[in-house]
């Protein structure tokens, strides 16, 4: 049975649009940072009070606000409605377990998925929610935790005049989705690592548990869930015809659209070669096992005729010949030796052994 999400069990009962936190626990202040440019100017500044974002709200200029930590729902709730942001994507915002989608609200485009990165350990992935608020003139980014992989981009924006800087939000917001879906690449990089150790030890008869193959499984299970709905959701903005979504971008996001196409065929492939992995791994506990029933059926078959012969003399009967004769003990014993013996060649030619 899947468990809630922590603090999920606040929310029962609660009318649709109630602002409740459920993620990780972070006592860490929300911060703001702003970027806002033209093909001329760049202006970057920390946000104190939400009123600094006033003066940015209406320009011709493109704004972008990022949000490092969705605690402070207040805050988050005050920035919303500056823009005008719906009570139900806000909601959404502040729930960090959302299945990744798009939304048109018409004035605005709210885009919700999963940021991935490989964690620590090699076999670790690191997921936090992405929510995203396209509007004509500004994007509003809301993560987890601070920290992202966006610096790149913000360079970009500080030293390159040339496409960032004179497109819209919708191409902001066009290289935010890029770069996540990129980072997707790297993660199904490091679990193709994964796998091929897995593979490789399991074909060259190493110790392998069946639960390493479950792991992946279970990994790939989880990578596709948060992966797989993000296809839909590029497809959505491509099909929405929003006025946001400008001519001039659609190219780049149908370049997007292939890139998690690819994302998707790479998932599927290592979902067909996990599984042949598991039933390599069934097949090879097989083999094993028919190996060691031959063997114990095959000295079974060389001590019947020996046992045999000993159940005979065995028996005490007081008139039988050999029980008499000096070398008798002898004679039986190479008798026996010799039976052995011509069974296992007898074996080793028919090639059982």
């Amino acid at each position: 049975m899947t468990k809630l999400a922590p603090h999920a069990k606040l929310k029962i009962g609660l009318p649709p649009g109630s602002v409740v936190y459920v993620g990780k626990k972070d006592n860490r202040p929300t911060r703001i940072t702003l970027i806002d440019y033209d093909p001329q100017n760049v202006t970057e500044k920390t946000i104190t009070t939400i009123e600094d974002c006033v003066a940015f709200k209406d320009r011709k200029s493109v704004t972008w606000i990022n949000v490092d930590g969705l605690s402070d729902t207040d805050l988050i709730a005050k920035l919303d409605s500056l823009f005008g942001v719906h009570p139900l994507v806000l909601e959404d915002i502040v729930h960090t377990d959302q299945r990744p989608k798009m939304e048109d609200y018409g004035d605005y485009i709210y885009v919700v998925l999963k940021m991935l990165s490989c964690g620590a350990k090699p076999s670790e992935v690191v997921s936090e929610q992405l929510s995203l608020v396209i509007g004509s003139n500004y994007v509003l980014s809301f993560q987890e935790e601070a920290g992202d992989y966006f610096d790149n981009i913000r360079e970009r924006i500080r030293k390159d005049k040339g496409r960032v800087r004179r497109m819209g939000a919708d191409y902001l917001a066009h290289i935010l989705l890029d770069t996540i879906i990129d980072n997707y690449f790297l993660v199904m990089e490091n679990f193709e690592e994964d796998v091929t150790s897995v593979e490789d030890r399991l074909m060259t008869q190493k110790q392998i548990g069946v639960n390493e193959i479950h792991r992946l499984k279970r990994r790939l299970v989880v990578l596709r869930k948060q992966i797989a709905p993000v296809r839909e959701l590029v497809g959505g903005l491509l099909r929405a015809d929003s006025k946001l979504i400008h001519k001039a971008t659609e190219v780049y996001f149908r370049d997007l659209y292939d890139h998690i196409i690819s994302v998707m065929d790479t998932i599927e492939s290592f979902r067909d070669i996990v599984s042949g992995l598991h039933d390599i791994y069934l097949t090879s506990i097989n083999l094993k096992m028919n190996e060691i029933m031959k063997v114990l059926t095959m000295i079974s078959t060389i001590f019947m005729p020996l046992t045999f012969i000993a159940g005979i003399y065995g028996m005490n009967f007081d008139h039988m010949p050999e029980l008499r004769w000096e070398y008798g003990y002898a004679a039986i014993l190479s008798i026996m030796l010799a039976i052995a013996l011509l069974m296992l060649f007898y074996f080793k030619r028919k090639k059982w052994l």
